[in-house]
């Protein structure tokens, strides 16, 4: 049994003894190192306090029962294609290990990729009118066809338009989901999943494979998706939606917020936020373009060091 597996079923095991605050146990293992540590209690003493306030101390040492019980899943999801990727693997995506707030493991479906360093985030609402879903696949579409890997979070309406449009184009998508990997939400974009992997794309989750949908699922996936892109478009979205609280995360982690010029026109919130420093009011896909081009350019160079 490789260690990699083994550190990879600590983290898993950690954060089912996590009180709540999971981006606390990312923090953890990665500033000791080791979630093996970690999970045998062996820490250096030098942890603040707030990164301890998410372990449940009194569960450790992490037993070889619980480790073994990980890696049985792991291995298991391993020969269903799906694989486990964990804050300190080198695989686990750029963009998101640079926010405060990521999550300590994702399980994926399809691939990760290097180039997903310059992804944008396309979202919106479920009940989209037909001039927004025109407006995402202009979006998702013109990103593709410069390099640009599209995320979304597969849902009805704006974010199943972008995946879509991606794929038709010929590039690349990642779907972030609110639900266990082993579940699709909404259920008939099940075939919209396949078509994902099959293009070399992936459906990322990070809940545990069998976890339904809930309402406090989805903000978490927000936040997941905000991280994994350097900016998010939201191309239409009222001011109780998923879409602007992503755009709120995404401000908070330091990204770009882009807002649709018919968004801005007609959505109060809309219009306060053009007027934050993170936020830009946009016309057109070069207008997107022209931020991620400056943006990705520094980021390239650290991924490459």
């Amino acid at each position: 049994m490789s260690g990699e597996i083994r550190e990879q079923a600590a983290v898993l095991a950690l954060t089912r003894h996590a009180r709540g605050q999971w981006h606390l146990i990312s923090r953890l293992v990665s500033e000791t190192g080791s979630a093996l540590a970690v999970a045998q209690g062996n820490l250096s003493g030098f942890e603040t306090p707030e990164l301890l306030a998410g372990l449940d101390r009194q569960a450790l040492p992490i037993t070889p029962e619980e480790l073994d019980e990980q890696t049985l899943l792991i291995e298991t999801l391993g020969a269903k294609g799906v694989q486990l990727v964990t804050v300190l693997d080198d695989g686990y995506p750029w963009n998101l290990r640079m926010v405060y707030d990521r999550p300590p493991f994702l399980f994926v479906r399809g691939q990760l990729d290097d180039g997903d360093v310059r992804a944008v985030a396309v979202v919106g609402t479920r009940n989209a009118s037909d001039a927004g879903l025109r407006e995402a696949d202009v979006m998702a579409r013109g990103l593709v066809e410069h390099g640009v890997t599209v995320v979304s979070g597969l849902a009805r309406g704006i974010d199943a338009a972008a995946h879509e449009a991606a794929l038709a184009a010929g590039g690349r998508t990642i779907a972030v989901i609110g639900t266990g990997i082993e579940r699709v939400y909404p259920a008939e974009h099940a075939e919209l999943t396949e078509r994902i992997v099959a293009a070399g794309g992936a459906v990322v989750s990070q809940f545990w494979p069998e976890s339904p949908p809930t309402t406090f699922r989805f903000p978490m996936r927000n936040r997941t998706m905000s991280g994994l892109a350097l900016g998010t478009v939201v191309v239409e979205a009222s001011g109780k939606s998923g879409a602007r609280m992503q755009a709120r995360l995404a401000l908070e982690h330091g990204k770009r917020v882009f807002l649709v010029r018919d968004l801005v026109t007609n959505e109060p919130w809309a219009q306060r936020y053009r007027d934050h420093a993170g936020a830009t009011e946009v016309g057109s896909v070069a207008d997107v373009l022209e931020v991620i081009e400056r943006l990705s350019e520094p980021v390239a160079q650290l991924t490459l060091a």
